[in-house]
């Protein structure tokens, strides 16, 4: 285990072990763990993520593909205890609702997959959860899971974007 991986909290390493590091890929999935600025919400920070994510993708395809499908689609009440699991399976909005299953179940290694998940968003240091919609408008769809932690400012969100 690296130096890196050890401070990483809550199963963080793990979430990226199955899910991919930070990329510009576009398309598949991806991890990023870092500090947000105290002045920007969860909301912003999960956007510029995504917007990171997409990389060239997004002046090519112009912002408004990529915007459109971009919706809050759950969001945790303050409070509530962590069962991000349940919390996915329960979204309501129809095209979430149907990637849901590419992050849980068809995912190699679902099993890890699910419990990597588990262990860092319901993980109570976790104190903000929110999942986003989003897609180019066309083929591609996909989910981000944003979560923020008490205390150190720091976020986590998963970008999971296929065709």
């Amino acid at each position: 285990m690296t130096q890196t991986e050890r401070t990483k909290p809550g199963g963080i390493a793990e979430l990226e072990a199955v899910y991919g590091g930070p990329s510009q890929a576009g398309f598949g999935s991806a991890v990023f763990h870092e500090p947000m600025q105290p002045s920007e919400t969860l909301a912003q920070h999960a956007l510029e993520r995504y917007r990171f994510f997409v990389g060239d993708l997004w002046a090519r395809w112009g912002a408004d593909a990529w915007m459109g499908p971009w919706k809050e689609v759950y969001v945790r009440e303050a409070g509530a205890q962590g069962d991000i699991l349940a919390q996915l399976r329960g979204i309501q909005d129809p095209d979430a609702a149907g990637s849901v299953p590419m992050i849980l179940e068809n995912i190699e290694g679902a099993d890890r997959a699910r419990a990597a998940l588990a262990a860092v968003y319901d993980d109570p240091a976790i104190t903000e959860l929110r999942v986003f919609n989003l897609g180019d408008g066309g083929a591609m769809s996909g989910l981000l899971v944003a979560g923020r932690r008490a205390g150190t400012g720091e976020a986590t969100c998963l970008v999971f974007l296929m065709d």
